[in-house]
């Protein structure tokens, strides 16, 4: 191996260029390695709890694996290599280590292996981590961590697996992960990052790193498992695949899940992750493809053939990689799928430790261990519970002293929780989990409801201070408002005068206003007139101009559009064109140009005027265009325009359009000139008219003046007039508001006066209110805190478990100083009584624990799971969320998914009923509220489907099951509440229903007065909401605001008139509860009833009662019993009435063995509760305590037994009887003579005993005495203390039971063996004269089931009888039996309808059917008399046509049918006797009976004489003996037949069938006549008749005693009084360790084998070493279970199912059954096997150290058959005879002791006679003695010889059994494997005596 790996490793190293100094270490690597592989394997060994101690080579190369991971950047010097060495043997060996100790030892080894390969120390290696000095502690390597996860924006083989530099850096990068991973999810992970959880996430991401990395990950439900998987993939870049489980989710989804998953891989080579955790686990097949995934990276023929194909090409292009011509064949293609799949897929099973699946699921799939690197999740470390404490109350407002005192009492919690978990499960065996999830939820309901009540107390406070604030104001206002009013009134009547005078002055002034502005008007009119004419003037200018105005503006447009450059052009014209010419002359015109004189051109030699030249300077003037802009338009000369219109518009050229031709710049100036021709014409004519204008305008402006100074004048004397009129209305207003704030003065006064008065007396009241808000703000955290954790870990604790643990947290936050209120409540806390009020209307029961457990309800985050067996949760939910809509489903609906997504968008409450332990995992996304936000709406994923999620949304669960055991997968995603009633709860209703019946007026009242008590503190409530609202919601001043001060008078007034009502209401509900107290002891008395009938489950599954079947019976009674009119005379009849009718319905439904115990059971809880009896003496009554070995000796051996001393010496410590075991000492002649009384439970004690104790105490002295009659005296107890009729159980009655039933009510008959209730049925039928289509019956089995549905349905709407027989036979069918039930209502069925079932009891029988349903056993009647009678009654013989249908023959007939029956009820009669009577019990029964009877009449009437034989064999051999498996059961059977089938019979008119002669055959007579004599035999029979000793009445006496004690026992597993945990360690390590202490060592083998070697000539050798090596196989199991319970008692091993078994077994001093499986048959207690034990271990030793003994204690083997054949081989071999014709001779010395070997064969002892002696003197069988019930036979010799030589003798053929059980598994040899060999032994009887005496031999006794 070390070849191997250094090669690998120094490929690796070279390959990657690593420097060479790293060679050597690579080698030291590989042998360090190996010697922690070695070591390992010596060390960590797979222990039941640590079955995951496996290593293999698997894990040596992932070390190797993991080292190589790291690249050379990565290692800065060599340290860092062996630091990765160190890293990566802890995560292959120390994450999968389960407790400290191992942890520890591989520390350890880890410091001496770096010591001894790398030559270095820890210390010095490690010294990064331990900041400063010291030494290297496991809890600083939790800082070493490598990983390639701390640059997360790399991705594949860029990221480098390197050390992480420290954790503090690796929570940066985890937390920007977490953050990105919840952006980019829809379902976000709330996790807080500490330590713990870094740890485990470099864990994963390391797998993840590794090539084929697969991990299991362990951990309880709730540990972070499935989180951090998810996490560390997002880190690492895959994907991630977990199967959604829906409810239909099977094998075909699972495979195509599988084939998606491989695909993704292997095609596409997508980097994924696997992660399925246990809950997915629907069918353990998944697991197996798991396994083959994990070992091979396929799963087996996953793919169809076309599959395949399409894989294949989908591979082809990746596998060419490339290289487009290579070429692979399909197998090629194939397997590089596969391996991709391997490279690609991680698969991360997470698994919880929990129960035994994980340990067997480990051992049937080793790949979970093999392929997988393991980490194990620890419970939370300390810094873990704090981390995650700190992080989450962060953001809380917590004063610092509280906040570090909160975390540490988190952390109390949490460990309290725990243990408090492990005594609930030792005292009442019930399972609760702690898991980090809880303590997650107790942090986050601390912080939701801290938050929450702080808000709503300091609002509420807040109102209330409010409403103070407003009052006091009220009050401070009233006396400044009265001054206010004095001072107002004088200022009021100064107003007046002024107001009057003021109106006097206005009138004058308006006068001479009125005058002046007369004189105005006139004036303005003439000045309007001028004004019209002017403007008509200026209108006509207007018009005019309006013609020049566009041609003007067309001209300058005109302009606008020449250039610079235009004007240039045309002024650089050497010959300008005649249009030019001729515009620019007309252009100097206009400007007043002269023009030149020059030659003419023509040649003509005259000058001629020339404009071009002067044109041309005038266009170089740079300001041109400028000018003609700006010209003077309105004064052109006359001259220039006469020139321009004569000389130049009138030449034909002089036009626009042509001159544009020339040039495009004389247009625009041709435009001009035209222009202003225009212009100049308009112009002209409008001149003069402007003149007059202006002098119009002018006399206007004049008169204008003149009116505008008449105009301000007039003004003037207006504005004074409005001076004074706004003066007026000044002082009218100023008199107005005074007048105003007079009134309002007074209404506030008398608002005021309202206000104190209505509200005054609420002022104390609030006062009060504030200050108690204030209190319980100021303990809330405390409160809240102790709250929080109750609804986070107490749920589902019983009462007392809840309160103790409350108590011991709220002391532990006084003693932390943690404000909290001296009382704390958790209804006061966090209810609202006016809610909780409306839960008690709607069926909560009122006791604290129930109310309790609502407000757990309502304020828990998590959806509720009610464990219900008594529907109190269901009745509640039901009622108060009816007005809801609620919906109710069941798991097992077709359509409940579907209910489900309705309920959940639309916000409607669903119920889920009846679940079972396990729910369906497609629930899991609502239970964990996964809820995302899709479109801006919120949503949550269902199996496939998305649907919006409702806030008001609310999800119940409850379960029938009375102690189910919920796993922490499921515990830790629902809060599980026990709403298991209460005693107080259950006696408060029952208080409730008999007052309704018995003072229906009272009760009327009272809930009434509830209801208008509930009413009226709902509307004072609101009344003072709405007060407070008002004072909150009025802005300002309150007195202002008239309709507050309305509403808040009004509200007072009614809030008045209810508080009277309500004071008479408290008055009279005070006499109320005074008159109902009267009738609390009925209630309390019914309710101890209740829970005696509610443990019987525990005996049987069958026995189970409904509370509501239980009031109903209340009910009845207090209908039917006497009635009388003193209180304490009704009461007593009520109370003998219904605990009798209670003991006669609960007897009808239970099995014969329990009915006395039932009423034992009733009369005991009557009495505890009474204090009569005390509750150890009762439990000491049921175990007769435990102890091992007793010291004392025994005062008389010569008749006490041992064990009776033992019982005695221990019933000594019970206070009561202390002295009883010397009292015995001194006169044990006294209590011999009870010990041998015929009836020792009526002999009064020896004195001071029988007037010193109770008779619950003389019972304990009898079961010590004479435990066989312990019955009777049980029996004389009842009777005693509740009355005869208690022992005397009602006899079966179908009519009674049918009268009590109901159509939707079914009936069960529970089965017995040889009950057939089929028989009485149909009787019943006849009786109601029923005809045959009325009833049909179905016997269920397979298929039968959708008959049976049918014929129930058919039977619903017709009214006929359906039986549905043996339910037990379809137990898949039941959930559907259990559906078709719940539907039966008065409505759905016929009044005439009945359904009756039969089945034997089966614990999956449903309970609602056994809750609710008639129930009866109907077991075949005991005794011989009944049992002949019941035989003469029913069926064929009954019938006279049968009776009488031998004709001629009828004495035959008559006596031999009379001997048929007779022999019937000796059968099934013997039964009661245990062994003695049958080896195995028969189910004999009425069919056998039947058929027999028909053949014998058959015989009788076809043949002459009766042909005996034949009916002796069809009867015993097929009809009886049909049954009979054993073969000494068939002589027995057979015997017994002789004696009622022969000849004698007939002949014999007084033929006996007993030896008293008791029981003859009767004379011939009629049928009646038959009858008549049977109903005269004896009730009780003797067992001679049975031709047994009466002994035998003994052993069954004791059988029936420990059968009632062993179910007693059980009724007191559920009722929680067991005693302190501690005591039971502690004597569970006592009795360990003192069996341990008496083990020997082991047997040598080898030794043995080198002194007693195989040799030819003693085969004894050979036994004795095989013997020695099956008693060393027990010695090992012996010792090392019980090391392991000391261990787990210690703590250092897990408590496993196993031990927890053993454990329960060693308290009980009963043998453990992982001991029995290895062991030799035994029945003996545990502190006689063990005993046994070691003298049958010294029995061999003494053989080893003394050589072959003389005498063989035949007892003493293992395997009795290898002695025997040892015996027979030895003298085969001597005389050379083959041994199969040899048998074996037995002769009975008279000697208990022999000194030497016999000659041949061997002397052996130690056997005893059951149901005979051996009589010494005569050396025969004979009787035996009384009370003898087993007798040691002497030595007897077993003498080999040829069974040819064998004499023919009369002996008894003498079975020899190993124990007194007889029955074993039957072997092929007809016999069981408790059967040893048969003796024949001497006798002078016949041996039919000692057949029937049911005489054999024992190898060992019970005790």
């Amino acid at each position: 191996m070390v070849r191997i790996f250094s090669n690998i490793v120094a490929f690796y190293l070279r390959n990657n260029e690593f420097p060479t100094d790293l060679f050597t270490i690579g080698n030291q690597i590989v042998s360090a390695t190996l010697e922690v592989y070695k070591k390992a394997i010596e060390n960590l060994l797979p222990t039941p709890t640590k079955s995951h101690y496996t290593f293999n080579l698997r894990d040596f190369s992932r070390v190797i694996q993991g080292c190589l991971l790291i690249k050379k950047e990565s290692i800065e010097n060599k340290r860092v290599f062996i630091r990765l060495f160190v890293h990566e043997v802890f995560r292959v060996f120390y994450d999968r280590l389960v407790d400290d100790l191992d942890r520890t030892w591989l520390f350890n080894l880890m410091k001496a292996i770096v010591k001894d390969h790398f030559r270095e120390t820890f210390d010095s290696i490690f010294e990064h981590l331990i900041h400063g000095s010291g030494h290297v502690t496991e809890e600083h390597l939790r800082s070493l961590l490598f990983g390639d996860y701390m640059n997360p924006d790399l991705e594949g083989d860029e990221r480098l697996y390197a050390e992480v530099p420290s954790v503090k850096e690796f929570n940066e990068v985890v937390v920007i992960c977490l953050e990105e991973y919840n952006q980019t999810h829809k379902t976000q992970m709330n996790l807080v990052i500490f330590r713990y959880v870094l740890e485990h996430l470099s864990r994963i991401s390391r797998v993840l790193k590794q090539a084929r990395g697969n991990a299991l990950l362990v951990g309880v439900g709730g540990s972070g498992r499935q989180s951090m998987t998810r996490l560390a993939t997002s880190m690492a870049k895959m994907l991630i695949f977990q199967p959604e489980i829906s409810k239909s989710y099977g094998i075909n989804e699972w495979r195509e899940d599988l084939k998606h998953l491989l695909r993704s891989a292997g095609m596409k080579g997508q980097p994924t992750v696997f992660l399925i955790t246990d809950t997915q686990i629907k069918e353990e097949a998944f697991l197996e493809d798991v396994d083959s995934l994990l070992n091979t990276g396929e799963v087996p023929n996953l793919f169809a053939a076309d599959e395949k194909l399409e894989i294949m090409e989908g591979v082809r292009i990746a596998a060419q990689a490339g290289n487009k011509n290579a070429d692979f064949s399909p197998l090629a293609l194939f397997a590089f799928f596969v391996s991709r799949c391997r490279e690609n897929l991680h698969v991360v099973v997470a698994f919880s430790p929990i129960g035994d699946a994980f340990r067997n699921r480990l051992r049937q799939f080793p790949s979970l261990i093999n392929c997988c690197t393991i980490d194990w999740f620890q419970p939370w470390p300390e810094d873990a519970l704090e981390r995650v404490a700190n992080t989450f109350l962060e953001t809380l407002e917590l004063t610092d002293f509280e906040r570090n005192e909160v975390v540490p009492i988190c952390k109390f919690f949490h460990t309290s929780v725990i243990e408090l978990s492990k005594k609930f499960l030792q005292e009442l065996n019930r399972h609760n989990y702690v898991t980090p999830t809880s303590y997650l939820e107790l942090i986050a309901a601390f912080r939701q409801l801290l938050t929450k009540k702080r808000d709503t107390v300091i609002k509420a406070k807040k109102r209330y201070t409010n409403g103070l604030d407003k009052l006091a104001f009220a009050e401070s206002q009233v006396g400044e408002m009265k001054l206010e009013l004095m001072e107002l009134q004088p200022k009021l009547e100064v107003a007046k005068v002024e107001n009057a005078h003021m109106m006097q002055v206005i009138e004058v002034e308006s006068a001479a206003v009125e005058a002046k502005s007369k004189v105005v008007k006139v004036d303005e009119e003439a000045a309007t007139e001028k004004a019209a004419e002017a403007q008509a003037l200026k209108n006509e200018c207007e018009s005019e101009l309006a013609e020049a105005i566009p041609a003007l503006e067309a001209a300058l447009s005109a302009l606008d559009t020449l250039k610079p450059s235009d004007i240039t052009i045309v002024k650089s014209m050497k010959n300008p064109p005649q249009g030019v010419k001729l515009v620019m002359a007309a252009i100097c015109v206009m400007k007043l140009i002269k023009p030149e004189k020059i030659n003419d051109p023509s040649g003509r030699g005259e000058k001629i005027l020339d404009y071009w030249g002067p044109s041309k300077k005038v266009l170089g003037d740079m300001n041109f265009l400028r000018d003609l802009r700006e010209y003077d338009k309105d004064n052109i000369p006359v001259a220039v325009m006469q020139k321009i219109r004569t000389e130049y518009l009138t030449n034909p050229d002089f036009d626009p359009l042509k001159v544009v031709k020339a040039s495009s710049a004389a247009e625009g100036l041709c435009k001009w000139i035209l222009a202003m021709e225009v212009y100049d014409r308009v112009a002209k004519v409008v001149a003069p008219k402007k003149a007059r204008l202006n002098e119009a305008q002018r006399s206007l402006a004049e008169t204008m003046e003149i009116l505008n100074q008449k105009r301000a004048e007039l003004k003037e004397v207006e504005d004074h007039l409005a001076d004074l009129k706004k003066t007026f209305q000044d002082k009218t207003e100023e008199k107005a508001q005074l007048e105003f704030q007079v009134d309002l003065c007074a209404k506030k006064l008398e608002r005021a006066e309202k206000l104190i008065g209505g509200l005054g007396g609420e002022k104390s009241r609030w006062s009060k209110a504030a200050d108690d808000l204030q209190n319980t703000y100021d303990t809330l955290t405390g409160d809240v805190l102790v709250s929080a954790g109750v609804i986070a870990y107490l749920g589902a604790f019983t009462a007392a478990f809840r309160h103790e643990c409350i108590v011991l947290w709220t002391n532990m936050c006084k003693s932390k100083d943690i404000p909290s209120s001296g009382d704390f409540s958790l209804s006061k806390t966090l209810g609202d009584p006016i809610i909780i009020r409306a839960w008690n209307i709607a069926g909560l029961p009122t006791d604290s624990f129930s109310v309790d457990n609502g407000v757990i309800v309502s304020n828990s985050r998590r959806w509720p799971l009610m464990i219900d067996p008594q529907g109190q949760a269901n009745k509640w939910v039901r009622n108060s969320e009816r007005d809801n809509k609620l919906s109710i489903a069941k798991l097992t609906d077709a359509d409940y998914m579907r209910s489900l997504e309705n309920c959940i968008q639309f916000g409607s409450p669903l119920l889920l009923e009846n679940v079972a332990e396990e729910l369906d995992p497609s629930l899991e996304p609502l239970l964990l509220r996964q809820i995302f936000k899709q479109g801006g709406v919120e949503c949550i994923k269902l199996g496939e489907l998305v649907i919006e999620y409702s806030a008001d949304f609310r999800l119940y669960i409850t379960t029938k099951l009375r102690n189910p055991h919920y796993l922490p997968e499921l515990a830790t995603k629902v809060s599980l509440l026990n709403f298991m009633i209460t005693p107080e709860g259950l006696e408060d209703q029952l208080l409730g229903i008999v007052v309704a019946k018995e003072r229906p007026e009272l009760e009327e009242e009272r809930n009434a007065l509830i209801l208008q008590s509930a009413s009226n503190k709902k509307q004072l409530k609101e009344i003072e909401d709405k007060i407070l609202e008002t004072l909150e919601g009025s802005e300002g001043n309150i007195l202002e605001d008239e309709s507050a001060i309305k509403i808040l008078d009004s509200a007072k007034i009614v809030s008045n008139e209810i508080s009277k009502k309500q004071q008479i209401a408290e008055r009279t509900e005070l006499k109320i509860a005074e008159s109902r107290e009267g009738y609390r002891a009925i209630a309390k008395h019914s309710a101890i009833l209740f829970f005696s009938i509610a443990d019987l489950a525990n005996i049987d599954p069958m026995y189970q009662y409904s509370l509501s079947w239980f009031v109903m019976l209340y009910v009845h009674s207090i209908h039917d019993s006497n009635k009388s009119k003193i209180l304490e005379k009704r009461l007593r009849y009520l109370n003998d009435h219904f605990t009798y009718n209670l003991y006669s319905n609960v007897c009808r439904s239970l099995f014969e063995k329990d009915k006395l115990l039932f009423s034992f059971l009733l009369c005991c809880n009557l009495l505890l509760a009474r204090h009569e009896i005390n509750y150890h003496e009762f439990m000491f009554m049921l175990t007769g305590g435990v102890g091992l070995q007793n010291k004392l000796q025994n005062p008389d051996p010569s008749w006490l037994q041992e064990k009776s001393w033992d019982e005695i010496c221990r019933a000594s410590d019970l206070s009561s009887l202390q002295g009883l075991r010397d009292h015995f000492s001194k006169s044990s002649r006294e209590w011999h003579k009870i010990y041998e009384s015929k009836d020792p439970h009526v002999v009064p004690l020896p004195h001071p005993w029988d007037q010193k104790i109770n008779e619950l105490q003389k019972m304990i002295v009898l079961r010590a005495l004479r435990p066989d009659k312990v019955i009777p005296a049980v029996a004389n107890f009842v009777v005693e203390k509740l009355g005869k009729r208690f022992v005397e159980p009602p006899p079966f009655d179908l009519g009674k039971s049918y009268a009590d039933s109901n159509a939707a009510i079914p009936l069960l008959f529970i089965l017995s063996p040889g009950a057939d209730p089929m028989a009485s049925l149909l009787k019943l039928t006849n009786d109601k004269n029923m005809d045959r289509g009325q009833f049909q019956s179905i016997s269920l089995g397979q298929g039968q089931g959708p008959i049976a549905a049918k014929m129930v349905k058919e039977g619903m709407l017709e009214g006929t009888w359906i039986c549905l027989q043996n339910c037990h036979l379809a137990v898949s069918w039941m959930p559907t039996l259990e559906k078709i039930c719940e539907e039966f209502s008065s409505e759905t069925c016929h009044p005439d309808f009945r359904l009756w079932l039969t089945s034997y009891p089966s614990p999956k029988f449903p309970v609602t059917i056994l809750q609710n349903g008639v129930k009866m056993t109907n077991e075949p009647p005991t005794g011989l008399r009944l049992n002949l009678l019941q035989s003469y009654v029913t069926d064929p013989l009954s019938d006279s046509t049968f009776f009488q249908n031998c004709i001629g023959k009828e004495l035959v007939w008559e006596k031999l049918l009379f001997g048929l029956c007779f022999f019937h009820a000796i059968v099934q009669e013997r039964r009661k006797f245990g062994p003695l009577g049958w080896n195995i019990a028969y189910g004999f029964n009425e069919s056998d009976l039947r058929i027999s009877v028909r053949q014998l009449q058959l015989f009788i009437n076809e043949y002459d004489s009766v042909p005996f034989e034949a009916i002796t064999y069809l009867t015993g051999e097929c009809n009886y003996g049909g049954r009979v498996t054993d073969d000494w059961d068939r002589r027995l059977l057979m015997t017994i037949l002789a004696d009622f089938c022969n000849s004698e019979l007939i002949e014999n008119p007084r033929y006996a069938f007993s030896p008293s002669r008791n029981y003859c055959a009767p004379p011939k007579g009629n049928y009646d006549d038959y009858i008549d004599f049977i109903k005269k035999l004896p009730s009780s029979q003797h067992p001679e008749v049975f031709g047994m000793h009466e002994n035998v009445d003994i052993s069954k006496d004791l059988q029936q005693t420990k059968i009632m004690f062993d179910s007693l026992l059980l009724t007191q597993g559920g009722s929680g009084q067991g005693g302190p945990s501690g005591s039971s360690d502690h004597a569970l390590h006592d009795i360990a360790t003192g069996i341990l202490n008496k083990l020997p060592k082991d047997y040598d083998i080898e030794q043995a084998l080198l002194k007693f070697p195989v040799i030819y000539e003693e085969s004894m050798n050979t036994v004795l070493v095989q013997e020695m090596e099956r008693f060393n196989n027990l010695i090992r199991t012996i010792r090392f279970t019980l090391q392991s319970l000391q261990k787990a008692i210690k703590g250092l091993v897990v408590m496993d199912s196993k031990l927890e078994a053993l454990a329960g077994s060693l308290l009980i001093g009963k043998l453990p059954d992982q001991w029995a499986h290895r062991s030799y048959p035994s029945l003996k207690p545990l502190g006689s096997y063990v005993n046994d034990f070691l003298t049958r271990l010294e029995f061999l030793q003494n053989w080893f150290d003394n050589g072959k003994p003389n005498v063989f204690w035949v007892s003493g083997f293992f395997f009795t058959q290898a002695f025997l054949t040892g015996v027979m081989q030895n003298y085969a071999r001597k005389y050379t005879i083959p041994i199969d014709l040899l048998g074996f001779e037995y002769e009975v010395l008279s000697t208990d002791t022999v000194s030497k070997s016999p000659p041949d064969g061997a002397y052996i002892h130690g056997m005893y006679l059951d149901g005979c002696r051996w009589d010494r003197e005569r050396g025969l069988l004979g009787e035996q003695l009384p009370k003898m019930l087993f007798d040691l036979m002497p030595v007897i010799w077993i003498k080999p010889n040829k069974r040819t030589l064998f004499k023919t003798t009369t002996d008894y053929f003498c079975p020899v059994y190993k124990t007194s059980e007889r029955k074993g598994v039957l072997s092929t040899t007809g016999h069981s494997t408790n059967f040893v060999i048969a003796l024949l032994l001497p006798t002078d009887k016949p041996v039919q005596h000692w057949v029937k005496r049911g005489v054999a031999l024992l190898c060992q006794l019970d005790d």
